[in-house]
């Protein structure tokens, strides 16, 4: 039998961790690094190796994952002079599964290519339970060859896989486009059952119909009995990360000369909702917004 492969794996958040422990049970020798001791810890319990800098540690295994919050932690993992690229060897495979811009996908594997390290960019979707469940969806770009040989990893990892094509950007391109769409559901959500509240229709009643009607959809299951029914708004999927993904959207459209008059109002709302405490919580919050702006007055229904 094949030997597994030895993994990093850079970023244990609420995504990063899950995937890491995924990989360990699998029977992958897994590297955690992060820059919470407490994850990293939670990953050594269940049998994650910890306590190996970055520059070394990329010297020692055979793939490199990278989970991790924004564009500009990316770039200094990936590209600063501590970073991955600089210190690894040719022989490396690089993953990263971060949200980011598809331009930083494309100058990462510019970098990588000229050392002879290949890479892919695989942004995920299916929230913190797909990553936990192993049942995330993998958007994939990059050559070929690269994805075939980084299959095995992947399917421990998602269940919809997909192989988007040579640009290592494209799967960025389709997650983005798939971020701002869940910004206008979840507004709409939002917006949806705060004014039938406010007119005295029970928001169990209002889920009940339009989850058989054209009005359904996976965010309004998730955003409602997940967390507005639960009146609880711990982050699965924050504001700010949304607001995140839906700047990089919007950069993505002006370099392409493309117009997003919606996204653009989303943007504004979700930057108020962050900057009226709203940022760390669940994005389903923003109901709680549009309940206050309604003055928690519903009218009564004859």
């Amino acid at each position: 039998m094949q030997q597994k492969k030895t993994i990093a794996f850079i970023g244990l958040g609420n995504m990063g961790l899950p995937m890491a422990s995924n990989l360990v049970k699998a029977g992958y020798s897994v590297y955690g690094v992060d820059t919470n001791p407490n994850t990293e810890e939670k990953l050594s319990q269940i049998g994650g190796k910890i306590d190996v800098p970055v520059e070394l540690l990329v010297q020692q295994v055979d793939f490199v994952l990278t989970s991790l919050p924004t564009p500009q932690v990316v770039e200094t993992v990936y590209l600063g002079e501590k970073g991955i690229i600089k210190n690894a060897p040719s022989s490396l495979t690089l993953i990263d599964f971060s949200t980011i811009s598809p331009k930083l996908n494309e100058q990462v594997y510019a970098a990588a290519k000229e050392k002879g390290i290949d890479y892919l960019g695989a942004p995920v979707s299916g929230s913190v339970s797909g990553a936990i469940d192993g049942t995330l969806t993998i958007m994939a770009g990059g050559e070929k060859r690269v994805y075939e040989q980084s299959l095995p990893i992947l399917e421990v990892l998602g269940e919809n896989l997909f192989h988007l094509g040579e640009s290592p950007g494209t799967g960025t391109v389709i997650k983005l486009l798939n971020n701002l769409m869940i910004g206008f559901y979840t507004q709409a959500v939002a917006e949806g059952v705060a004014l039938g509240e406010q007119l005295g229709v029970n928001p169990d009643t209002i889920y009940d119909v339009l989850s058989v009607s054209f009005g359904q959809s996976r965010v309004y299951e998730r955003n409602y009995k997940s967390f507005i029914a639960q009146n609880n708004y711990e982050a699965g999927f924050s504001t700010n990360l949304l607001l995140k993904d839906l700047k990089l959207a919007k950069q993505m459209a002006l370099e392409s000369g493309s117009q997003l008059p919606i996204g653009d109002q989303l943007i504004d709302l979700y930057t108020n909702a962050a900057d009226k405490g709203y940022g760390q919580m669940d994005m389903s919050s923003v109901y709680l917004i549009m309940k206050e702006l309604n003055n928690l007055n519903p009218v009564s229904q004859s």
